[in-house]
């Protein structure tokens, strides 16, 4: 049965935000396998990540690039909304040093459809807010 309380909401809210930060490559992969089912997919800006090793990858590639890098920290979800097996909620990579830090850089709507066993299945993420060229 898919996680529909709040609790149960909130705990993968929690989940998809912390994974996007997690230095060590062994907790991240522990870190997607709960997070995401077996054959979940994530559809970013027109590509798509299917399986775990490729969520795998998807994740340490986001990771190097925005959180490692220093350039960025993850916020959001405060706007996260539920209705039965699907998660709604709006993230961003806000600036994390310079003149506009704490400026939000890029966002992005994420449309989360939870399986049977409250893991994420589908994962659309939306850009709002592209990253400035």
């Amino acid at each position: 049965m898919a996680m529909t309380n709040n609790t149960g909401n909130q705990i993968i809210i929690d989940r998809y935000l912390a994974v996007w930060s997690v230095a060590d490559p062994a907790d991240r992969a522990k870190a997607v396998a709960e997070l995401w089912s077996d054959h979940g997919i994530e559809y970013v800006d027109g590509t798509q990540f299917v399986g775990q090793a490729a969520l795998v990858d998807r994740v340490a590639e986001a990771y190097e690039a925005f959180v490692a890098s220093g350039l960025y920290t993850l916020a959001g979800g405060e706007d996260a909304t539920t209705h039965g097996d699907i998660v709604v909620l709006t993230i961003g990579l806000d600036h994390a040093r310079g003149e506009e830090i704490g400026e939000t850089a890029w966002s992005a709507r994420v449309f989360l459809k939870l399986d049977g066993e409250g893991r994420v299945q589908e994962d659309y993420q939306l850009t709002v807010k592209p990253l400035a060229a």
